[in-house]
């Protein structure tokens, strides 16, 4: 017997004070590099998205994996890329 799982979530990370840092030309690589992190924990990215003081994450989750771990791997790797290619010069953090 086998057993079936979908846990799709809505994700929304918003900048701290919700301060419009981020620029509309930096966000694809952004997005691109989020999609990579959730491909590496075992989630199926359906959609990422934001504007200039929010982004919005919809993706599949494998059930091994713990919401609250995810997030934080994403938060962590995102504001490491912001910081060491410079991409949003006035990011203060989520």
């Amino acid at each position: 017997m086998s057993t079936y799982t979908q846990l799709l979530y809505q994700i929304v990370f918003s900048t701290r004070h919700r301060e419009p840092t981020l620029i509309k030309q930096d966000r694809d690589r952004l997005f691109g590099y989020v999609t990579g992190v959730l491909k590496d924990q075992k989630c199926h990215p359906y959609r990422i998205n934001g504007v200039n003081d929010h982004l919005h994450i919809v993706t599949h989750i494998h059930p091994t994996i713990a919401i609250s771990d995810l997030i934080k791997d994403i938060m962590l790797s995102a504001t490491s890329l912001m910081k060491e290619n410079n991409l949003f010069p006035d990011f203060g953090g989520w």
